[in-house]
């Protein structure tokens, strides 16, 4: 059974630090792009940040490259978060993502989603 299993989020102060994991298991993890995303009340999901298969290259959406860092650990299948100098704005329920192309297929997983609540 696929399982992406999100943890970490909670309620911080603005300017804070959080670090949300999302345990994989059930398929190949290491065979996977990562990528984290986030959904804001009201508001579509946006990608946040992603890191390929081996861990070698990472990218973030822009409003998010100075602040956040993502990491993978793919002896532990897991997948990290890190976020500083948070802000009110980054108030979202935070999703990973795993996804795979191969040949003409593409398979994508999702977690349930773990809560970030930033407020004083």
């Amino acid at each position: 059974q696929v399982q992406l299993v999100e943890s970490g989020g909670g309620l911080v102060q603005p300017g804070g630090s959080l670090r949300l994991s999302c345990v994989a298991s059930g398929f190949a993890f290491s065979g996977y792009a990562m990528r984290w995303y986030r959904q804001a009340p009201g508001k579509e999901r946006e990608w946040v940040a992603a890191i390929t298969s081996a861990g070698g290259s990472t990218s973030y959406a822009d409003s998010m490259k100075a602040r956040f860092t993502i990491s993978r650990d793919n002896a532990k299948k897991t997948v990290y978060l890190q976020m500083n100098s948070l802000k009110s704005e980054d108030t979202a329920v935070y999703y990973c993502n795993a996804r795979r192309v191969s040949g003409l297929r593409e398979y994508e997983y999702w977690g349930q989603g773990t809560q970030v609540t930033v407020s004083s």
